[in-house]
């Protein structure tokens, strides 16, 4: 699925007994035809998403960075694999690198049946710039799902990554998944951030794309 020129969404779906879920990692080409992936997946949807890869032309040996917007095991799951096959440098906020490499259990789930952790080659926080071929990826902190959760802007191509910073329901634009956001009030401080920023296109890594603008992400809060 690709949103604008040189951004894309890979969407994965998988059946469990009780349900069938889709999750949506992104990804943005480089400058010499790589990608830097957003996100990982479940550990077991690595080779799911290796055909949703495929299925725009890309495959592990082109990602080039693998940046994982925060801590959850649907996001950095499959990390240590991904980096591992991609031999991509993986790219987390300082606030959830701790998790994420082991030094801390993830805040939400039972530590007993978390995943493996992966080394962070790059500490991220707000402000970073990622060169890529649409120009900018842009580092947004957006805390409130996580310490260290954060969303990604390609201001040239007007689109918004925002993970899990908002949700789509229906193919319309919603708020934080609240029962699975330890910070609500920080969450939605953190909509209001987002839509200071301009776009037409956003992504959520639960329910996909959805056509909205930043005045469709202040109505959020309001």
């Amino acid at each position: 699925m690709e949103l604008a020129s040189g951004v894309y969404g890979f969407p994965v779906t998988v059946s469990y007994p009780d349900r069938t879920l889709t999750i949506t990692p992104a990804g943005v080409e480089t400058p010499d035809g790589g990608l830097v992936l957003l996100d990982a997946g479940f550990p077991d949807t690595v080779d799911l998403l290796e055909d949703a890869l495929a299925e725009e032309g890309f495959d592990y040996d082109d990602v080039e960075y693998l940046v994982l917007t925060h801590q959850d095991g649907d996001h950095a799951g499959g990390a240590a694999e991904i980096a591992e096959r991609a031999d991509a440098p993986v790219f987390a906020h300082r606030d959830d690198t701790p998790a994420i490499e082991g030094a801390k259990d993830p805040i939400k789930g039972d530590p007993s049946d978390r995943y493996d952790p992966v080394p962070v080659d790059v500490q991220v926080v707000d402000g970073v710039e990622i060169r890529t071929a649409v120009g900018p990826l842009q580092i947004v902190a957006t805390p409130g799902h996580t310490p260290g959760h954060i969303s990604c802007y390609v201001p040239d191509a007007g689109v918004l990554l925002a993970a899990d910073a908002s949700v789509a329901e229906d193919g319309e634009l919603a708020g934080p998944n609240e029962h699975f956001t330890p910070d609500v009030e920080r969450a939605y401080d953190s909509l209001d951030t987002l839509a200071d920023l301009a776009f037409t296109d956003v992504l959520c890594f639960h329910g996909g794309h959805v056509e909205a603008g930043p005045e469709d992400v202040a109505a959020l809060v309001e």
